[in-house]
């Protein structure tokens, strides 16, 4: 795979609060943000370890600091485990609905809730739906809402975008009265499935970091591949975690 082109122009933002390691502060690289990006360009970018936060393609470039890791699955390697075809089965009654992303009066409300639950005080616990939308809206990105209902009762939505090999899994939100269904992890199971029968070679699963207990189930699907000093290194089952 060759290197993104020279041509391309990335800047680094003043340090910030780390939203994810306390007392620490942290540095993110973006693509120019005065250049409109590409569906193709985010999936070139993506091989390199950036993700999308609303216009814009980042990826931490904090000194000192290599906690976050790129993390994908390869869809056709990936088999669930007991645990997870357990977590299957338990939600097959729920009903699955695939829409472009966009302002939507019941997805907002699950967010809210969801943020005031699993997120209190945080940067995203905002209840201004322009803040919401200009996290995960954009104008030039493929992005849709996957939303599962119990009955006409909305429990969880994945916001998801479609690259032209992989899916990326922006983020999910889910009811906090259904925990006993583990809807983030169906969530990424259904994305797996979807991404098989469409031919898709990656779930990308955003950022592992070992020392964020929120984000250790990312481990739990095998193999795993990670991404180290330019290269994809794969985790199979058994393997230990990254660093």
């Amino acid at each position: 795979m060759s290197a993104p082109n020279d041509a391309l122009a990335f800047y680094v933002s003043p340090p910030h609060t780390c939203g994810y390691l306390d007392g620490r502060d942290a540095v993110t690289l973006f693509l120019d943000p005065a250049r409109r990006p590409s569906m193709p360009l985010y999936a070139r970018l993506a091989h390199y370890g950036f993700r999308r936060s609303g216009h814009h393609l980042y990826r931490p470039r904090c000194p000192g600091c290599s906690a976050c890791v790129p993390v994908r699955v390869p869809v056709a390697d990936f088999r669930p485990n007991r645990s997870q075809r357990r977590c299957l089965a338990n939600n097959r009654d729920l009903r699955l609905e695939c829409t472009p992303f966009g302002f939507d009066a019941a997805q907002f409300d699950l967010y809210l809730r969801y943020m005031a639950w699993r997120h209190p005080g945080s940067t995203m616990d905002d209840p201004d739906p322009d803040h919401y939308l200009a996290c995960f809206d954009s104008s030039w990105c493929d992005t849709e809402a996957w939303s599962w209902f119990d009955g006409e009762r909305l429990v969880a939505v994945a916001i998801v975008d479609r690259l032209a090999d992989a899916l990326s899994a922006v983020y999910t939100m889910s009811d906090p009265t259904e925990t006993r269904r583990g809807l983030g992890n169906y969530a990424v199971l259904q994305q797996m499935e979807l991404a098989h029968e469409a031919g898709y070679a990656w779930v990308y699963l955003g950022y592992w970091i070992g020392a964020c207990e929120k984000m250790a189930y990312k481990l739990g699907y095998r193999p795993l591949e990670w991404f180290d000093s330019g290269h994809w290194r794969r985790l199979e089952h058994g393997d230990a975690a990254p660093g």
